[in-house]
């Protein structure tokens, strides 16, 4: 029959006349249940062809004919709101989507808050609580007869997912709580399981069905951002689904491979970081990364090499997910693969920021635990490869832990690799970073799933403490305990206090020298083990006893000291030779300083020799920079060897524990019984006194900057030797600093910047970040004139430099010394500025 003559449009086309014209509240409510009955659930019902067209061509008009009469004083034609419920039927009853966009462009429309606007926001409130946007999804999943128009779906999609924004730009400060983004995304995800357990029905009744929309649906969700909260309801109710049915967990798959290319990325994001175990994932994904290309470079190439802000349980599922099924088990052997060409290549170790590379190893170790000996050997020889080349680009790298990572991942591979072979083992710090990999790398066993997703779970523990036996007990007959009442009680010596023995010494055949020349001697041609530690241990208070005799041999024994080796085994015996190498450079800083500084670039001195050198130097300019009375009391608490002593008592000459002083016990009872409004100063200030490091700065700084750029046969700075440059940089740092407020630190801060704008792209990350310590130190060592008036090209060039790497360093501590000197210029800026504004 012809539209243009059908008698429902002549219906409609009365009533809505009729409902334009009319003030008679009687004939409004008879033309509304005369149009009510085209939605069914009336006793009168329509045709099911008249039915049909009423709801695909003349509803929408109805609708929009309603808001526009939509006031107070219509809907108060009727007594007791029966005009109003029957009203809002129109919109609850009908077809989901044609109301909700019939609601969405009436609110779009509305200027301003009004009576209309807060009653249609009103109305779609209800239509939200009361599963309509459900009902609106199932409708897009049933089979279509007739041609849909991808306009109306594109439109109405839009409408779903951006209904938080619309309605906050339409309804501002009377916005309602449910259209929260909070609120919303929620509500959705619920819609959206209820939608799905519509298309299993009709499944299961033999209907076909697609979830398209529904898939639009979650990937716009995701790409806008949203993922958390529609996931957070979405992904445990389809867990529980998908656990004892087939049918689930087909309809899962299908709902994530009709996904959009674009959202492809944000959707498997969400879902492997709600996922709770990587069966859970298994079940909701499928083979989708064996299927598409785009899934497959998300899950094995973009989330664990290119980015790195995951979690680690995030990896644990994403890898357990692939090794679940045998498809997907040659995906795991591809990112093994490439995960160690990444650990392994040199120039991702130096531009790559020390969290991604921890991310990787994390990755790799899960990898490994993951995978069978037989796989590993039919990659044997790739795998050992790359293991060798990042192994040694590591441990060539000057921060501990980049070094820590390739030892602990070394282990590891040549572990799973030789299994048969010799283990390779490092000695490296046992923190909880290197426990935590350790713990990554233990292999699953065979059938369990469970535990990848969470690492090892801890062992059962007793209830009950082991009981130990001691050693004679278990040589002898005897039972190790004996009867309550015998004689080894009454013997027993408990009740005795037992002997202070801390203070007591060691009895040595040869006695400590009390010469400065008796030392060198005992430490260069002695062959009395005991004399020479006697020697060793005593050096360095026997030169702050004895200055003006040190000042003799000063060189002599600084360059014994700086060669000594250890003979025999001395407890402390690095700190030991420092503390006495410090003492002498302390009492003639001027020659001894010449000569370390000249040795410090000289041949045949091992890379450990010279960072000595750099930390004997930094040790005792920060001595001579402090007043004398911290110079002696520093020097009179570092322990010397016959004169230590308990902290809690003291021992007498006849070996008896003192009883403490009375007097001592009554002072502090007193002290803390009585109440003072103010203490006072607690101690008498310390006087000025110059600044003792300030006449010999200069033999400290300068010769280290002379040669830097001057490679030897077995030393070049800026070559292999990035760890001792590194060093160098910190040294000149701190030595810039102790320099505070002298004459020479103008000079020293002018060169300081000179060496720090030649080496400012150097790619050592250890090596960056004393360069921009050294800039902090000479904006706080240098007066602010002078800074500004000896130094205004280097600030400039500085300032530039610094705001660059504060924003593209791939380094955070980069990053925030960066900032940190950029506040420091920003300071000495107000600071100048405001002493040069006039004074009022």
């Amino acid at each position: 029959m012809d539209p243009a003559l059908s008698p429902v449009r002549l219906t409609v086309q009365e009533a809505i006349h009729t409902l334009s014209s009319s003030e008679d509240a009687g004939h409004i409510l008879s033309t509304l249940g005369t149009l009510k009955r085209y939605l069914g659930g009336t006793e009168d019902p329509v045709l099911p062809e008249e039915k049909e067209e009423f709801a695909t061509v003349h509803f929408s008009a109805v609708l929009r004919c309603l808001v526009s009469k939509l006031s107070p004083g219509w809907l108060e034609l009727s007594p007791g709101g029966q005009l109003e419920q029957l009203w809002e039927s129109f919109f609850l009853n009908g077809p989901p989507d044609q109301a909700f966009l019939v609601l969405m462009e009436a609110i779009e429309s509305t200027a301003g808050p009004s009576f209309r606007l807060m009653k249609m926001a009103q109305l779609l409130d209800t239509f939200l609580s009361t599963g309509r946007v459900a009902a609106l999804m199932e409708e897009q999943c049933r089979p279509q007869t007739k041609p849909s128009f991808p306009l109306f779906q594109e439109t109405l999609l839009s409408k779903v997912v951006g209904l938080p924004d619309l309605l906050g730009n339409c309804l501002q400060r009377d916005n309602l709580t449910r259209f929260f983004p909070q609120n919303y995304f929620p509500l959705l995800g619920q819609e959206v399981v209820q939608a799905l357990k519509a298309v299993v029905n009709f499944l299961q009744g033999g209907l076909d069905c697609s979830v398209s929309f529904v898939s639009r649906v979650l990937g716009k969700v995701c790409i806008q951002g949203r993922k958390r909260e529609i996931l957070s309801v979405l992904v445990p109710q389809l867990t529980v689904l998908t656990q004892d049915s087939c049918l689930w967990q087909r309809v899962c798959w299908r709902l994530v491979e009709q996904v959009p290319d674009r959202a492809v990325e944000a959707v498997l994001t969400g879902l492997i970081e709600a996922a709770p175990r990587p069966e859970v994932l298994s079940r909701l994904l499928g083979n989708l990364v064996v299927k598409n290309k785009k899934a497959q470079f998300v899950v094995t190439r973009k989330l664990l090499l290119l980015q790195y802000q995951h979690t680690t349980p995030m990896v644990q599922s994403l890898l357990g997910y692939l090794a679940l099924d045998s498809q997907r088990r040659p995906l795991l052997i591809q990112v093994l693969k490439e995960l160690l060409e990444t650990w392994g290549c040199s120039s991702a170790v130096r531009h790559t920021p020390l969290e991604q590379q921890r991310y990787i190893s994390k990755a790799i170790l899960v990898c490994l635990a993951h995978l069978r000996e037989p796989e590993l050997q039919d990659s044997r020889d790739e795998l050992l490869a790359s293991m060798m080349a990042g192994v040694k680009c590591r441990l060539d790298s000057s921060l501990p832990p980049v070094r820590r990572l390739g030892m602990i991942v070394a282990e590891v591979i040549s572990s799973r690799i030789h299994p048969e072979g010799p283990p390779l083992k490092f000695q490296y710090e046992d923190d909880e970073m290197s426990r935590e990999l350790l713990a990554l790398a233990t292999p699953e066993p065979a059938g369990d799933c469970s535990s990848v997703s969470r690492g090892p779970s801890p062992g059962p523990v007793d209830t009950e403490p082991p009981v130990e036996i001691p050693e004679k007990a278990m040589e002898s007959d005897v039972p190790p305990t004996q009867p309550q009442g015998s004689d080894s009680e009454l013997d027993s010596d408990d009740e005795f206090i037992p002997y202070d023995m801390s203070g007591d010494r060691e009895l040595k055949s040869s006695k400590e020298p009390l010469y400065i020349r008796d030392c060198v001697e005992a430490l260069t041609a002695s062959e009395d083990m005991e004399r020479w530690e006697a020697s060793l241990k005593g050096l360095e208070g026997l030169v702050y006893r004895s200055p003006a005799a040190t000042r003799e041999v000063s060189v002599e024994l600084a360059k014994v000291l700086l060669h000594l080796e250890e003979k025999t085994c001395v407890a402390e015996f690095e700190q030991l030779r420092q503390s006495a190498l410090v003492a002498v450079t302390v009492t003639d800083p001027e020659q001894v300083a010449k000569y370390l500084t000249s040795q410090f670039y000289g041949l045949n001195y091992s890379l450990r020799q010279r960072m000595d050198i750099l930390d004997v130097l930094v040790l005792a300019a920060q001595a001579l920079s402090r007043p004398k009375s911290l110079q002696r009391r520093s020097q009179h608490s570092s322990p010397v060897p016959g004169t230590m002593c308990s902290p809690a008592r003291t021992v007498s000459q006849t070996g008896n524990v003192t009883a403490p002083d009375w007097q001592v016990v009554v002072e502090e009872r007193i002290r803390s019984k009585t109440r003072r409004f103010s203490k006072g100063c607690p101690q008498r200030e310390l006087s000025g006194v110059p600044n003792e490091f300030s006449s010999v700065a200069g033999y400290f700084f300068f010769p280290l900057l002379q040669h830097f750029d001057r490679p030897l046969v077995t030393f070049d700075l800026l070559g292999d030797d990035q760890l001792v440059l590194g060093r160098l940089t910190h040294t000149l740092a701190s030595l810039m600093y102790l320099a505070v407020n002298t004459t020479v630190a103008v000079p020293m801060g002018k060169a300081l910047l000179e060496f720090v704008w030649a080496l400012r792209f150097h790619v050592d990350i250890y090596v960056r970040r004393g360069l921009l310590s050294a800039v902090s130190s000479v904006l706080l060592s240098v007066p602010t004139e002078r800074l500004l008036g000896d130094l205004p090209d280097e600030l400039l060039e500085a300032r530039s430099w610094l705001a660059d790497v504060a924003e593209k360093d791939v380094d955070e501590d980069c990053r925030e010394l960066a900032i940190r000197a950029l506040l420091l210029l920003e300071r000495l800026k107000d600071k100048l500025l405001s002493s040069s504004s006039p004074q009022p």
